[in-house]
């Protein structure tokens, strides 16, 4: 193992706000790279103002923002300006989530980029993408979850459409943008020349719609809501235990559900005709959820977890984020780890998700106060040309 993380060397200038485009810029990170957060004068990144806080800082803003350096500018100020376009000349990678059209207000399109720096990668993180008919609507996560499809897919069968528990449209968008850095990096190591790299919210969420698309379209079938069920195997679903905790237990497989009705002396269910396939399970799906909550409700959520462990059933207890955070296999991992920041003192916080074994991420700082670094940046990165940097 080396302890040289696999981006080190890489320049990336993060102009973006909210979610999508700081989670991404902060994988880049936590790999290595020198992630400089471009942010407004004054304000900053508009979720520094996020509840809650922990000494002032917003807990929203530090989770997306460590191994980052903070340079705050005016953007509509013509010598700031001037001085992104020259942080952009010797950049690698820049990322930004503004709305179609305004870098290029402020003097930074691709055409003018590109032109000072042949080799720069331009991210860029809209709603809607950069074109088409809803190109300038604005948007946020939980829009393209309406609009893409999702939140009609989530919730109880007789209940409302529901948006999901997390921002997963901003988060699957952010690693999308990651892969397209990545892959737009091995393309410039082949041929000399950067790129630019688009993803859109809602092109994510409708990516992360399973197999609806084709079951509508050449099958006739709308996918519907189905609170916790699985859609294609029973019995799979949440069941609640004599603790009145909840368990999610998939027993929907014939192999599992043969191991689940053995460990709850319930094998002659497999003589019964409506549960004896998989088909004829997910047919009669409240018939047999009905019988595996009756078994469920008799034992508390532990020994119910327990005994499918020992069976080879998948099953866990619906964790609270205070068993998440305690949770033995995440702090083995380091996916719950502590860092130290100059105002907040020590907080708890997820770690590098992405375990590379022999040059792994780390995390190197937390996340900036505003404009923390900006003298520090400007006299160490525009102090060099572009052709002075070699980078990947």
């Amino acid at each position: 193992m080396t302890s040289t993380p696999p981006l080190a060397g890489l320049r990336v200038l993060d102009l973006s706000r909210f979610i999508a485009g700081p989670f991404c810029a902060m994988q880049l990170g936590d790999m290595g790279a020198d992630v400089v957060k471009v942010e407004k004068r004054g304000t900053g990144d508009d979720t520094r103002l996020n509840q809650p806080k922990i000494a002032g800082e917003s807990t929203y803003f530090l989770s997306f923002n460590r191994n980052k350096r903070s340079v705050d500018l005016d953007f509509r100020d013509p010598a700031d300006q001037e001085t992104l376009r020259r942080l952009a000349a010797t950049a690698d990678i820049l990322i930004e989530n503004f709305r179609p059209g305004t870098l290029e207000k402020m003097g930074c399109g691709w055409d003018v980029l590109s032109a000072i720096n042949p080799r720069l990668i331009l991210v860029r993180i809209s709603g809607f993408g950069q074109d088409g008919p809803f190109a300038n609507r604005a948007c946020f996560d939980v829009i393209a979850q309406a609009m893409g499809g999702i939140m009609n897919l989530t919730g109880q069968a007789d209940g409302p459409p529901t948006m999901a528990g997390t921002f997963m449209v901003d988060y699957s968008t952010a690693l999308y943008a990651t892969i397209g850095t990545l892959c737009a990096l091995e393309a410039r190591r082949q041929t000399g020349k950067g790129q630019v790299v688009e993803t859109s919210l809602l092109e994510t969420s409708a990516s992360l719609l399973m197999s609806a698309i084709p079951d509508f379209k050449q099958l006739g079938q709308s996918m519907t809501r189905m609170g916790s069920r699985d859609r294609y195997t029973a019995p799979v679903n949440s069941f609640q235990c004599s603790d009145a905790e909840w368990v999610y237990l998939s027993a929907g497989t014939n192999s599992l559900f043969r191991r689940f009705v053995a460990t709850a002396d319930l094998a002659h269910l497999l003589d019964d005709p409506r549960f004896a396939t998989a088909d004829a399970r997910l047919a009669n799906q409240e018939a047999i959820e009905a019988i595996v909550q009756q078994w469920v409700g008799l034992h508390s959520s532990s020994t119910v977890v327990n005994a499918m462990e020992k069976a080879g059933v998948p099953c866990a207890k619906v964790a609270g984020i205070a068993e998440v955070t305690e949770n033995p296999q995440l702090r083995y991992r380091r996916q719950i780890i502590d860092i130290d920041h100059p105002t907040v003192g020590t907080y708890t916080t997820h770690g590098v998700t992405v375990t590379l074994h022999d040059t792994p991420g780390r995390i190197a700082r937390p996340a900036p106060l505003l404009g923390e670094h900006t003298d520090e940046v400007l006299k160490e990165w525009l102090v060099e040309a572009p052709s002075t940097r070699q980078a990947g």
